[in-house]
């Protein structure tokens, strides 16, 4: 017992020692999942995984191309204009100015706009805090950028020989039920990660659509950006969409923009149809996750891995619900000798 606590304690720390580059694998099996079905049916019409890999990440490598040169340039500019302008925006914040034009701006009551004033110059330390916080936090995202080249590079190798991993990984089991066991955890991991990817990266591609789209037409300053950031953070589980719409309303009542109310309002009811008519018809309920698990997991995979932790805890909380189900399964076919996958395939067919 001691030599096998030690062992789990050493891989663990193996496994917290080497995070970043395991989360390098980690997304490039995300993408490699999110390639996948278009190198599938690919394959089939050029008749070589090889050739279908090369045309789709030709394919891909274009349309980043053709997306940076339309829009790259408008996001850029707005995003140089809106970094020059914070620093001011900031001192402003601290010496409690910005209230007094927010109130002219907005026709506010002399008397809130004097509590706003006296409640920011009061808290200006921890408005320079907030500040430095959140700068570390995107240095600390800038800093991960190389993946961004490294994670499509390793992508090709899981899509050219992940059939062969998972077999040779299966054939190393000799048990009949260890087997069975690895079997189907590794069939309900392919197919709740693959869900998941597809339908993550169709909801973040509405967000970033729709915002842009409708900050772009009631003349929100800086839109492409705050869409951009609002799509890019909607991969963030439960606490990505509202720190999305706190930027958009933080930077839009700083820049004096008249009709925040109308912009608060459309946030609410995007949320309202992403959580409660988007997400369950494209996510369905693969994840099966209750809200307190997901919190967790998002609060934990930030204290281990800052941004991309929280970017990789959902799957991570979702594999691990999958491992226990298939173990306990497995524990009682052990105990009890065969036993019926009925109730199991039951709740799965119930659930599709």
């Amino acid at each position: 017992m001691l030599v096998t606590v030690l062992l789990f304690a050493l891989a663990l720390g193996f496994l917290y020692v080497t995070r970043a580059t395991l989360i390098a694998f980690l997304f490039a099996i995300f993408f490699a999942y999110l390639m996948s079905p278009a190198v599938n049916r690919l394959e089939k019409v050029l008749r070589g995984r090889n050739r279908a890999i090369a045309v789709i990440y030709f394919l891909l490598l274009v349309l980043v191309v053709v997306f940076f040169v339309a829009v790259g340039p408008k996001v850029t500019r707005e995003g140089a204009r809106l970094g020059k302008t914070l620093p001011d925006l900031l001192a402003q914040l601290k010496s409690g100015n910005i209230a007094e034009q927010l109130g002219k701006d907005h026709g506010w009551n002399e008397k809130y706009t004097q509590l706003a004033q006296s409640f920011l110059v009061s808290h200006s330390d921890d408005i320079e805090q907030l500040a430095q916080r959140v700068g570390l936090r995107v240095a600390d995202v800038a800093k991960q950028a190389w993946l961004f080249f490294v994670v499509p590079l390793l992508s090709i190798f899981f899509l050219k020989d992940g059939r062969s991993f998972s077999d040779f990984l299966l054939s190393t089991i000799s048990s009949r039920p260890q087997r069975e066991f690895l079997e189907n955890v590794l069939n309900d991991l392919n197919r709740m990660l693959a869900h998941f990817i597809r339908a993550q990266l169709t909801l973040a591609a509405l967000t970033l659509m729709m915002y842009s789209a409708f900050l772009g037409l009631m003349r929100v300053p800086y839109a492409m950006v705050l869409g951009t950031i609002g799509g890019v953070l909607e991969f963030v589980p439960v606490v990505g969409p509202l720190a999305a719409a706190l930027t958009i309303v933080s930077v839009a009542l700083l820049m004096s923009y008249q009709h925040w109310l109308i912009l608060i309002i459309f946030l609410a009811i995007w949320r309202l149809v992403q959580d409660y008519v988007s997400s369950p018809r494209i996510m369905g309920e693969s994840m099966e996750l209750h809200p307190l698990a997901a919190i967790f997991g998002v609060m934990a995979g930030g204290e281990v891995a800052g941004i991309l932790g929280i970017y990789l805890s959902i799957p991570v909380m979702a594999s691990l619900r999958i491992v226990f189900r298939r173990w306990r399964l497995y524990a009682e076919k052990k105990k009890f000798g065969p036993l019926t996958e009925l109730p199991l395939r039951t709740h799965e067919t119930h659930r599709t």
